[in-house]
């Protein structure tokens, strides 16, 4: 039986009434064939994923398996910070998004790293592969504009009056973005979809979900904070402090990253119509809603899993983010001929500014023209 909450879903017109995303399709389709590679994984994404595991499960077992000098410890740490937010952004993302391998296995297990660094799959996909691609910046659907406590990224929420000083403490929230992941988010997330029917599970299958998830976020905190003091004898102080770092590293750019892409000046935030219509097509949706940035700057590319290229995620998620680089021209140029915006930020500078002015603007009152239904 289909849920409330599925039911309120709202659809697109007719599917690619202008031909936009059928000609974006064929001329992508066609670069990979011409050009005779692969949309999956290359060289560079199998080395990049090498050095970004490694630099959270080698920092791990040493810590695990050899007492080591405080300063050291919290050397380890801060690389695993930013091992942990590189995982996040670039592996299991694409694995995830069935993007990383032709071979679903090779999926399976590489999205599982993000139970590794104290997430839980199924959620993720649920929130992030559904609800938010599908139904991007649109209020009360996409769970990534949703407002979070005293933080305000729709202008359809309601505003309150601590909203006006969110652009300052704002940061304070993102670096505590993958500590509360792992200790609350996928646990309310289960009760939320649980009670939606939004997983669509039995009853038996949710009573096992929610114990496979508690053994491995128990597991997660065992490797993370308990074997470190039980075993090598670390202070309790140095772990739990050095973790906490760790995760405000990993908070801070993640949740500044994935938030450059929608939460900006830029980014419309349509609604729906008396008939729950959103009154434009996915793909066109898609370009309205996203936003790319820093493109020119590869280290950031790098490093951030093609994050900057959000349009073309956006419109291809099944395709390795290695690749958007070289099919970012493809898509600017279809959308020029369809007269279909192309939305891009030149800096990363640029795109924090943008982010910071809007939830500054949002955090005053509602904003017809941020809006811009």
């Amino acid at each position: 039986m289909e849920s409330a909450t599925l039911k309120k879903l709202p659809r697109f017109v007719p599917k690619d009434k202008s031909l936009f995303f059928s000609t974006l399709q064929k001329r992508v389709n066609m670069h990979f064939k011409e050009n005779n590679i692969s949309k999956n994984a290359n060289s560079t994404m199998v080395i990049k994923t090498i050095i970004l595991l490694s630099g959270f499960v080698v920092p791990v077992l040493l810590i695990n398996f050899m007492f080591l000098q405080t300063w050291v410890v919290v050397v380890l740490h801060t690389i695993m910070g930013f091992a942990l937010a590189g995982i996040g952004m670039s592996i299991m993302h694409d694995a995830n998004h069935g993007a990383y391998s032709k071979k679903q296995k090779v999926n399976n297990w590489l999205g599982y790293s993000l139970n590794l660094v104290g997430g839980m799959v199924f959620n993720w996909k649920l929130q992030h592969n559904v609800l938010h691609h599908t139904y991007t910046n649109i209020h009360e659907v996409d769970d990534d504009i949703d407002n979070k406590l005293i933080l305000r990224f729709s202008p359809h929420s309601d505003v309150k009056k601590v909203h006006r000083f969110q652009f300052l403490y704002v940061f304070f929230f993102y670096s505590i973005l993958t500590l509360y992941w792992a200790l609350a988010k996928d646990i309310i997330q289960y009760f939320k979809y649980k009670k939606e029917g939004t997983n669509r599970f039995t009853k038996a299958k949710n009573t096992k979900y929610f114990i496979s998830m508690v053994f491995l976020k128990l597991m997660f905190f065992t490797y993370m904070i308990v074997l470190p003091i039980v075993i090598q004898g670390y202070s309790v102080s140095l772990i739990i402090w050095s973790f906490v770092l760790m995760q405000a590293i990993s908070g801070l750019v993640l949740g500044l990253v994935f938030q450059l892409a929608h939460s900006v000046e830029e980014a419309e935030f349509p609604l729906p119509n008396d008939q729950n219509i959103i009154e434009n097509e996915w793909a066109i949706h898609q370009m309205m809603t996203t936003v790319n940035f820093a493109r020119e700057n590869k280290l950031l590319s790098w490093y951030v899993g093609g994050l900057n290229f959000q349009v073309e995620h956006h419109l291809f998620p099944n395709i390795c983010h290695v690749h958007y680089p070289q099919i970012s021209a493809i898509v600017e140029q279809t959308a020029k001929e369809f007269n279909v915006p192309y939305l891009c930020t030149p800096t990363l500078k640029g795109a924090v500014g943008s982010h910071l002015r809007m939830l500054k603007r949002f955090g005053y009152h509602f904003n017809l023209d941020l809006a811009k239904m």
